[in-house]
């Protein structure tokens, strides 16, 4: 007897649908064909052990799964239920009149139960589209898949509940999740705020710029001056995410297997902040079986990069493609995947390899030229992709003692959202860009106009502080950003002044 089940294979961050073919025939065999790796082989031996924990078992004859379409690979566990399902179905064990109704996808333990699986919100929304009534899957990922409209979710504890369900014998309940309600009420749920900061009202300002921009910022200063504190709160000062945005990231993340399981939709943009010792693959996706990222995991939000010139410089010069791009792709023999990397990048370094460079009170220790070796850790291409250059000073004990609490994250996010209105509205029909820092060379001169005076200025510290011609758009960018916080029309000298200050690696006096 021929019966059909239905599951989905994730390519990239979306699903595509997977018909599950089980013959049962004379003969004895078991067969599973369409391109499955070893952990779809090895079903076998789970789904044996679970069906028969409720007194099912594998017919003794000769069973064909065919996994279609066959060209396309399919991986992982979670085939297991959609497996089981269609054996038990061709066996005559339990009825196939909602079959064709359900996706069914769910790794099966060895006593029945069901464990989460990867993917979950892109299968739901693949199932949406191809007009199932509704998906059946562990109970862990319910709500996640309960996300999407219109599409039934069943979350079961064990394969007897699906069982039961598919011959109308038990009822498991559906679940059902308020989308827009729940974002609405986690939206400014952060861990870090900036009120709790003392002192540092120039790098907070700088951030501030860069978040309003969309700028990427690299911190140099001493150790313990406080650059990572500083760059963990820097979600909590940028536009709150759209659901929209919300709904990519959730898919990156369910993807990849970062979901907690109290989680169904990420409603807070990511912080990311991997060590200087991750691999080129694990910082920009692919692998055997490809997998997203560092840098499509804080998609929509912030990549922190501690320690810059300890990272190794293969895995550095990987991200000049996709800070450029907002997206990666990894190619492959059989397929392609694309992954998103719309992420602002936050680096932090010491000025130099002992770390007290021009630290106002401790003696850096370092030989001649070790500093500017240091720096040159980093390649030329990828600090130029970065517009704030951000000097860090330790703060002041009198400082630290102050009970005031400092401008709260709330308060920055407003002038923050306000400035990025002006934007949008800005390019509101130049298609891919969103905010300042995606400007090109085109639209910097046409929207990043410069008075006589401003040139002059422009031209005098381009020669007296040796700034590189590669400074000279970033500069115009970072101007432009400054003057929408002040919700100005023209950049001025001020704007301009402010903007020069924030390149200082690019002077030719740095590390002399």
């Amino acid at each position: 007897m021929l019966v059909k089940t239905y599951g989905s294979a994730i390519c990239g961050i979306n699903a595509m649908t997977v018909t599950v073919e089980v013959n049962i025939d004379k003969g004895v065999n078991y067969m599973v064909v369409g391109l499955p790796d070893n952990a779809v082989r090895e079903s076998q031996q789970r789904i044996a052990s679970a069906i028969g924990q409720y007194g099912y078992h594998i017919p003794g004859k000769k069973v064909i799964v065919n996994l279609a379409p066959a060209d396309v690979k399919k991986e992982g566990s979670a085939y297991d239920l959609s497996i089981a399902v269609g054996i038990l179905a061709a066996a005559g064990n339990i009825r196939t009149d909602h079959l064709a109704d359900y996706v069914i996808m769910g790794e099966l333990s060895l006593d029945g139960s069901l464990r989460p699986i990867r993917g979950v919100l892109p299968i739901a929304i693949e199932a949406r589209r191809q007009h199932f009534k509704g998906i059946i899957l562990p109970a862990d990922n319910a709500r996640e898949a309960a996300i999407v409209n219109n599409l039934e979710v069943y979350g079961a504890r064990n394969i007897k509940e699906v069982i039961d369900f598919l011959d109308d014998e038990g009822t498991i309940e559906m679940t059902q999740y308020d989308t827009r309600a729940e974002f609405a009420n986690q939206l400014n749920q952060y861990e870090y705020d900036f009120a709790d900061v003392k002192g540092q009202e120039s790098v907070k300002r700088a951030l501030e710029i860069a978040a309003a921009g969309g700028h990427n910022v690299i911190l140099i200063g001493p150790p313990g001056s406080g650059k990572t504190m500083l760059a963990k709160r820097m979600p909590s000062i940028l536009p709150p995410l759209t659901l929209e945005e919300s709904l990519e990231t959730t898919q990156i993340h369910s993807v990849a297997g970062q979901m907690r399981k109290t989680d169904a939709l990420i409603s807070v943009r990511p912080f990311r902040a991997p060590h200087h010792t991750v691999s080129d693959v694990a910082l920009v996706g692919g692998g055997s079986n490809p997998q997203p990222g560092e840098i499509s995991l804080a998609h929509n939000g912030v990549l922190f990069l501690d320690e810059l010139p300890e990272f190794k410089r293969s895995a550095l010069e990987v991200l000049r493609q996709p800070m450029e791009e907002r997206h990666v792709t990894i190619s492959r023999a059989r397929n392609t995947n694309e992954y998103p990397a719309g992420f602002m990048l936050i680096a932090a370094m010491n000025p130099c390899p002992c770390g007290y460079y021009n630290h106002p009170d401790i003696e850096c220790t370092c030989p001649a030229g070790a500093v500017r070796r240091y720096l040159n850790k980093v390649s030329g291409p990828l600090m130029d992709r970065i517009d704030l250059h951000v000097e860090v000073t330790p703060v002041l004990v009198s400082q630290l003692n102050r009970d005031e609490r400092a401008e709260s994250s709330a308060t920055i996010r407003e002038r923050v959202v306000a400035a990025r209105a002006i934007q949008t509205e800005r390019f509101k029909n130049t298609a891919g860009v969103h905010c300042n820092a995606q400007m090109g060379s085109k639209l910097t001169r046409q929207h990043c106009v410069l008075s006589d005076e401003c040139r002059n200025i422009m031209e005098m510290a381009m020669n007296r502080l040796g700034l590189s011609a590669r400074a000279y758009d970033r500069i115009l960018r970072v101007a432009r950003t400054i003057a929408d916080l002040d919700n100005s029309a023209l950049i001025t000298t001020v704007h301009l002044s402010e903007a020069i200050n924030y390149r200082s690696l690019d002077r030719e006096s740095w590390g002399q």
